[in-house]
């Protein structure tokens, strides 16, 4: 890929992060948004690993995985990113799955998680990422969507702007920022454990639920929401109309239409541009919610470009 990038790192209980190193990689146990957890020898299904409600072992909670054997020969590994701030628990979740199976399940902290964001709109699927080969661990396109640009895992003794060239470091504001515009929800500020539906947080247009292979608990609902098709709310991105200072705004704020019906809840917000959970019926209307002071602010949601397009009306 030609032109200039941007590289973010992620950071530990906030997500990934646009640019720096604010990465931390974990084994594939628990861990917080850009950690990076590694398995060995019989890892689940030897296959991609999922994640959870991305915050636990489910689709919501794991945004990439990625498998580091380069023969097979070698004892199947893999690398599992997740909430930092989960880490532990999702170590644990993992032991209790590992009976009597050789699985090593542990942390990997000489290891950083990277974003690239290209500031090209044209970079598509198909084009390459330049990095320098020697130095990369995983380097993907982040499953979730093509509009995320690229997952990097390397070494924390290097530095990414040497490994990705023609780049620059990013904020990592500016990366919640741009996925929150995009619709992109990570870590349990976004994915709250024990709240967010796999369906409603959009997690089968993030590649982040099979219908064709294994088995989990919910999968029966889960299915059969899929095939109805049956889903009235989703998790969208808002655009406000002010920019909010951080705690102005309660804590799952409910969203108003004019009339003062329920059109669904906040879920989290960076300045002008967030995530809630909306009730598709009232997506298209204006809306607002009120913050701490009792201010009435205006909101609009958006269906992402990136939805299929039988969603994105």
């Amino acid at each position: 890929m030609s032109g200039e990038s941007s590289i973010h790192p992620s950071c530990p209980a906030e997500g990934n992060v646009l640019g720096g190193d604010r990465l931390s990689p974990i084994p594939l146990e628990d861990g917080d948004v850009g950690e990076v957890i590694n398995t060995h020898p019989g890892c689940p299904a030897e296959g991609d690993v999922l994640g959870g409600d991305r915050h636990s072992p489910t689709p919501l909670q794991t945004t990439m995985s990625g498998r580091l054997h380069k023969s097979q020969n070698e004892e199947p590994s893999i690398l599992l990113e997740c909430d930092a701030t989960l880490l532990d628990a999702i170590q644990k979740h993992f032991k209790v799955y590992k009976i009597r199976r050789k699985v090593e399940i542990s942390p990997c902290p000489e290891l950083s998680l990277w974003t690239v964001l290209s500031l090209e709109q044209s970079a598509k699927a198909g084009s390459a990422l330049e990095v320098d080969a020697k130095k990369v661990v995983v380097c993907t396109r982040d499953p979730r969507t093509d509009a995320m640009g690229w997952r990097l895992v390397l070494s924390k003794v290097d530095d990414p702007l040497a490994v990705v060239l023609g780049s620059h470091l990013g904020d990592i504001q500016d990366y919640h920022r741009y996925r929150y515009q995009i619709g992109i929800a990570e870590g349990v500020k976004d994915l709250p454990s024990g709240e967010a539906i796999p369906l409603e947080s959009n997690l089968v247009y993030m590649n982040g639920i099979s219908f064709t292979k294994g088995c989990y608990i919910g999968q029966e609902l889960t299915a059969r929401t899929h095939y109805t098709g049956v889903i009235r709310k989703r998790l969208m991105p808002i655009q406000l109309d002010n920019p909010l200072p951080p705690g102005s705004v309660p804590e799952k704020a409910q969203i108003v239409t004019e009339s003062g019906k329920s059109a669904g809840r906040l879920r989290n917000y960076t300045g002008d541009v967030g995530l809630a959970m909306v009730r598709l019926a009232f997506a298209n209307e204006p809306l607002h919610l009120r913050t701490k002071g009792d201010a009435q602010v205006s909101l609009k949601a958006s269906a992402p470009d990136w939805w299929p397009t039988d969603e994105n009306k």
